[in-house]
């Protein structure tokens, strides 16, 4: 209780402390994003070979990935990282972007991603406050930002983030933080709904998967969090953003129209956008739409 007396009473520690915090799981998140499609990979040809009968050399080693065993490593030289060149992002500062072994240049997205989930984190707190809808808020962001790139890297929202997001976002409605309960359980319902029918339609009349099913357990989840009110703003800010996006990559880099574009991303970013701006865009819309702003 001391603790939380202090942070109420000294909100500037409270929002540092916060965005520590995000930088620490950023770091942590980066791990998730690089072995969580490795081990569910890993997953799938086990059950593929145990399916077919087939000997299962490789389980013994593979069995030995998870996300906090082994330490980490450089991915060139396999040096073992040592925790004063793990501090989220001073670590690559002081190491000017280089292993401090072999030189091999770290990949700028790793510092990015810790910086990302601390501003994202600091956000949060500043909306929020020292309550249980920062908690809450927290959990929400710092899965999505794992979401968002494993998209971008594989095309896949795994089962073991969007499901426990979707159940946590209803454990926390129950005493009605972001949304009522009634609310997200609507919003679940509706989240995944809606997309069903749109891949359901876009299959019919085109022979083609337009989506995956981890974008209908996704907008499922973003709806136990914050009700089905704030679908159809997650649904227009997602289809905004990623026409955007999609327009501008064929124009600016030749990509082909045909070639498939990771919605969850889009999906993750207007889900956060909600979660921080959402009441007053709704607001905004509604007070325009009926001639009071």
């Amino acid at each position: 209780m001391y603790v939380i007396d202090f942070l109420r009473a000294n909100p500037y520690m409270f929002l540092s402390f916060v965005t520590f915090v995000g930088l620490a799981v950023g770091s942590f998140l980066n791990v998730v994003i690089y072995r969580l499609p490795q081990m569910m990979e890993r997953e799938w040809r086990h059950q593929c070979r145990e399916l077919l009968n087939q000997e299962d050399a490789q389980a013994h080693t593979e069995a030995q990935l998870t996300l906090v065993r082994p330490r980490s490593r450089c991915p060139s030289c396999g040096q073992q990282i040592r925790a004063i060149e793990n501090i989220p992002v001073l670590s690559y500062l002081m190491l000017h972007g280089r292993c401090a072994s072999c030189g091999w240049n770290i990949p700028l997205r790793y510092p990015a991603v810790e910086l990302l989930t601390g501003l994202l984190s600091l956000a949060v707190a500043w909306r929020y406050g020292l309550s249980i809808e920062t908690l809450a808020g927290l959990l929400m962001t710092w899965s999505l930002v794992a979401l968002c790139f494993i998209d971008l890297d594989t095309q896949l929202l795994p089962d073991a983030i969007t499901l426990p997001a979707l159940w946590t976002g209803l454990a926390f409605n129950l005493f009605n933080v972001h949304a009522l309960l009634w609310d997200a359980v609507v919003g679940v319902i509706c989240g995944y709904g809606i997309l069903w029918i749109v891949y359901q339609a876009f299959r019919l009349l085109t022979g083609k998967e337009g989506m995956g099913f981890g974008d209908f357990k996704l907008l499922a989840a973003l709806g136990a969090w914050l009700g089905w009110q704030h679908l159809p703003l997650i649904i227009l800010l997602s289809s905004i953003l990623g026409a955007l996006v999609g327009i501008t990559m064929m124009l600016a880099k030749g990509h082909h129209r045909d070639a498939p574009i990771p919605f969850g991303p889009y999906l993750a970013a207007a889900g956060w956008i909600a979660l921080i701006w959402g009441d007053e865009i709704i607001a905004a819309y509604l007070g325009f739409g009926t001639g009071t702003v």
